[in-house]
């Protein structure tokens, strides 16, 4: 499920919505990307949140970070690569390299300053993906 406020970043803004086929093709044809994981705004409201403040985002960094949206059947694909475990989710990359996330929805101070750590400080080791603990 989807909703219209997601929906208007891929409709109206024309966001490419990435799969497991397209990410390397979007990467590349942009310096910086950021990836937006919704997850099911049903389930996690924020992303409402977070589709709302990601325009704003790309316009205050003026072309220098380029957005799209993962589709949602291959977001936990593409999670495991990421390392993240809060949803939402905008994931930073320059080209194929890690650059950072920021889950979940954030004071604007926090992504501005956020974001341009990233960019200032260039690509990282994402976090290894955690391996749940099943009891005995």
């Amino acid at each position: 499920m989807s909703s219209p406020l997601i929906d208007r970043l891929t409709d109206e803004l024309g966001y490419p919505r990435v799969t497991i086929k397209t990410l390397d093709a979007v990467l590349h044809a942009a310096d910086n990307a950021v990836l937006f994981f919704t997850a099911d705004p049903a389930n996690t409201p924020e992303a409402n949140d977070v589709a709302v403040v990601l325009p704003e985002l790309v316009k205050h960094f003026n072309g220098r970070i380029t957005p799209a949206v993962v589709a949602r059947e291959d977001e936990r694909t593409l999670q495991a690569m990421y390392g993240f475990e809060l949803w939402p989710a905008l994931v930073f990359l320059r080209k194929n390299q890690y650059l950072g996330t920021i889950s979940k929805i954030r004071d604007w101070t926090d992504y501005l300053e956020q974001i341009q750590g990233f960019l200032d400080a260039g690509p990282v080791r994402p976090p290894a993906p955690r391996i749940p603990i099943i009891p005995a």
